[in-house]
């Protein structure tokens, strides 16, 4: 079964773990998605209990490293997505095609926020605008349908 890593902030915010939520749950039928966690209400700002930073970092970093695909909800900054995001881009440089993680980043545009240059402008990210769930399981059902690696 393909093994699915989804980022999306947990520090930097909480205010759209039900969007999370149903992304998890839609992502379901692609896969095994890693981190179902994310998506769930009692996760507050001040992440997990009973992990340290060093363990977060660490069994993140192992997901990532098992995971085929990533899938990200950027609409909410964080800066650990960011930095997940930015490992799996730099990795995907040094291994062979073969090897590379499929990305996906998804975006809800909002009057007051702009996505990060650093997203938007990076070639090797596939971007998902959306306003609303159907718009985001589109973009999900073409990303997972149009990989070359679909099990």
């Amino acid at each position: 079964m393909k093994e699915i890593y989804f980022a999306g902030s947990i520090r930097g915010g909480r205010e759209d773990v039900a969007v999370y939520e149903a992304i998890i749950n839609y992502l379901g039928k692609f896969g095994k998605v890693l981190t179902e966690h994310i998506g769930k209400k009692d996760l507050s700002r001040a992440g997990e209990a009973g992990l340290n930073d060093t363990q977060i970092h660490d069994r993140d970093m192992a997901w990532i490293s098992d995971a085929r695909t990533v899938v990200a909800e950027v609409t909410q900054a964080s800066l650990g997505v960011g930095y997940e995001l930015g490992r799996v881009v730099e990795r995907n440089l040094w291994v062979p095609r073969d090897q590379r993680k499929d990305i996906l980043c998804l975006y809800r545009p909002q009057v007051d926020k702009r996505l990060s240059a650093m997203i938007n402008g990076c070639p090797t990210l596939n971007k998902g605008f959306y306003t609303n769930f159907d718009e985001a399981k589109k973009h999900l059902d073409e990303f997972f349908n149009g990989l070359k690696c679909v099990e």
